[in-house]
């Protein structure tokens, strides 16, 4: 059996989706996993064992130079891919569930009108399946995926997960420092009403007995962790790293700490123990707890269908909380 899964972006969401590739090897391993992704993230998925083959799209070059004919392009290639038996949307968008019908296959699968981030999605899929939006979204990836194949998948299952992202190289990583645990702070996400304060940061550093690292990807968060180490001086910033380079990062880590964006989840999707913060996004949704991936959130009643960039309740975060919550997961005297 052939089966392509299509889930073009962003970091976390593919992240979080990539937890069910070993689930259905674990099924049939006879089954062969091809993924459709924008390019940008092709490094999240090329080393996993589980997949076979990466297709990569370019619709944000396509959107960025306003052309048709690119766009044109890049369905004209993914029509002429071999078929497959089965065709999995687990991004529910329009531009996903576009891409998921043109890649020739028997079946189309994606969520239904009711289910997917954008209804107008499910008319291009030949079957559709019903599952909450609010829901949290690694439990949708499983549900819609379960539903395709006809297998179960248990809570169980989702806490010993192996760990499924994979470093192509060896070139960075801690240094054997002082015998203190090494903690990454992740300074940025998606937009500015996510981000936790740098000052708010910086008291975490102060009040823990560790060494810390700061991890950016634009200017802006750049301009966060070096406002982090100025304040505090006891902060190594990171260079700009590709996903590669933050993939060996976090995995070895003792706990990374961050708002709700894709580093954060990568922590999670490693096994290794994470405090992820929310304000404007909903915790219970976006984040898959566990006994060493724990969440803290504002008090905000936040709608997943409507998110408010206006909301800058995660700064009411009390950094006190998360040293507490941080001391407990790497079993710190207080």
């Amino acid at each position: 059996m052939r089966i392509a899964l299509v889930k073009l972006s962003a970091l976390g969401d593919i992240v979080q989706a990539m937890v069910v590739l070993q689930f259905i090897k674990n099924f049939n391993k006879k089954i062969s996993i091809d993924w459709i992704v924008e390019e940008d993230f092709k490094d999240l998925l090329e080393l996993n064992p589980d997949i076979d083959k990466v297709h990569v799209v370019r619709l944000r070059d396509a959107k960025k130079s306003k052309s048709i004919l690119s766009f044109i392009e890049e369905l004209k290639k993914i029509r002429n891919l071999d078929p497959y038996d089965l065709v999995v949307d687990l991004q529910g968008l329009i531009k996903s569930a576009v891409i998921a019908r043109n890649v020739p296959s028997k079946i189309t699968l994606g969520f239904d009108k009711f289910s997917a981030r954008e209804s107008f999605s499910s008319i291009f899929y030949s079957e559709t399946f019903s599952v909450a939006y609010d829901k949290n979204i690694v439990e949708r990836n499983i549900a819609l995926i379960s539903h395709a194949l006809g297998f179960n998948i248990s809570k169980e299952n989702i806490l010993n997960k192996v760990p499924f992202l994979y470093p192509n190289s060896k070139k960075i990583g801690f240094k054997p420092k002082n015998g203190k645990k090494n903690i990454v702070l992740i300074s940025g996400a998606s937009h500015e009403s996510k981000c936790y304060p740098s000052e708010k940061f910086s008291e975490i550093v102060r009040q823990i007995n560790a060494n810390f690292y700061v991890s950016w990807g634009t200017n802006e968060e750049k301009n966060i962790a070096e406002n982090i180490q100025r304040s505090t001086k006891n902060v190594v910033i990171i260079k700009k790293s590709s996903l590669d380079d933050l993939i060996l990062l976090i995995s070895q880590a003792d706990l990374v700490i961050g708002s709700d964006t894709g580093p954060t989840h990568m922590a999670w999707a490693l096994n290794i123990p994470s405090v992820t913060l929310f304000g404007s996004t909903p915790g219970y949704r976006n984040t898959y707890i566990t006994k060493i991936n724990k969440i803290l959130e504002s008090d905000s009643k936040v709608n997943p269908l409507n998110i408010n960039k206006e909301d800058y309740s995660i700064k009411n975060i009390k950094s006190l909380d998360i040293v507490k919550l941080s001391k407990n997961l790497l079993n710190l005297k207080n």
